[in-house]
């Protein structure tokens, strides 16, 4: 990642390294993960600032925080929207590039009888290494 980029954002040192960990990861961290990283990067750095962090760059937009359930958050670098898969096994979770049919919210909105804001698919198996142990 950039490191320019980030600096030209204006965030505090602390929350400078919280988004550069959650940019440069590859995968979609959780709290205590983000704080494993960053303290490598700034070992002074607490599990507060790091949590307190993440909750302000989410709400900035410059990172989305994805929930499934009653499970850890885990925070993603991509802010557009966009879907998941999610391995049922190992918790593996990516994230995939798709349309959606304008019918399928309308019908989804009706089903439901809410008043759609979004639609957010997430498929739910196992990835390519856990199945491949079955």
């Amino acid at each position: 990642m950039n490191t320019a980029v980030i600096e030209n954002l204006g965030l505090t040192k602390q929350r400078e390294v919280v988004l550069r960990v959650i940019r440069d990861a590859e995968e979609h961290l959780t709290a205590n993960e983000v704080f494993a990283a960053a303290k490598g990067l700034l070992p002074s750095i607490s599990f507060a600032t790091v949590y307190n962090s993440l909750r302000f760059l989410k709400d900035a937009g410059h990172i989305a925080e994805i929930q499934f359930g009653n499970g850890a958050s885990r925070f993603d670098r991509m802010t557009h929207r966009h879907d998941h898969a999610i391995c049922t096994d190992c918790g593996r979770l990516v994230d995939i590039e798709m349309e959606h049919p304008a019918e399928l919210m309308k019908k989804a909105a009706r089903l439901s009888k809410f008043k759609p804001e979004s639609l957010e698919f997430t498929l739910r198996g196992k990835c390519i290494a856990c199945a491949a142990k079955t």
